[in-house]
């Protein structure tokens, strides 16, 4: 399976993404809720939620050692929490190094954040016949992104030695659509 394969993340028997219980802390989600609540454009939420990400990000430890060592076929999405109204959903990304995604966008709002290791971004803007990089980042722990259509074009790729892990927030109920991935690029980049 290419690294690429990963993009829509591995389901549980019934077509949903397992919840890890127990695995996102209350007070954190308590604080998410005040900043989800607030209303506002998707950028200005983003921007709220990585504000208390900033404040509030717990460490890799939230998952399970099994769930930390990684899977060689591609890297793991792991459902801490979906709010009951679907206004929001947390997940802990686990990326073996040379993991990576396909350049893609969003559906909805994105916060990420490092929890372990480093993750080096690559932002595109859509050129029409090709993609233009805008900004190559290399986020370490604790660093935040916040986001929003449109705009929202990336590309994620673990390039250390170890294990990367990292926190998703994202203004949709993310077990019902499956994936927060609207479109996946396939244009040159110039």
């Amino acid at each position: 399976m290419s690294a690429h394969a990963a993009i829509l993340p591995r389901l549980d028997d019934t077509g949903l993404l397992k919840e890890v219980v127990g695995g996102c802390p209350r007070p954190l989600l308590d604080k998410l809720r005040q900043a989800v609540g607030a209303r506002g454009s998707w950028q200005q939420t983003a921007d709220r939620v990585g504000a208390v990400l900033r404040d509030n990000l717990p460490g890799p430890e939230i998952l399970t050692a099994e769930q930390l060592q990684g899977d060689p076929g591609g890297y793991q999405t792991h459902l801490l929490h979906v709010e009951p109204d679907g206004s929001f959903s947390v997940t802990a990304m686990v990326w073996l190094p040379g993991q990576e995604t396909p350049v893609h966008d969003h559906l909805t709002w994105c916060v990420t954040a490092v929890m372990r290791g480093a993750e080096y971004e690559e932002i595109y803007a859509d050129e029409g016949d090709h993609l233009r990089v805008v900004a190559r980042n290399v986020n370490g722990v604790g660093e935040i992104g916040a986001f929003a259509p449109p705009g929202d074009i990336h590309l994620v790729r673990n390039e250390g030695d170890g294990v990367a892990v990292s926190m998703h927030i994202y203004g949709t109920d993310i077990s019902r659509v499956g994936s927060s991935v609207r479109r996946v690029y396939d244009l040159p980049v110039r």
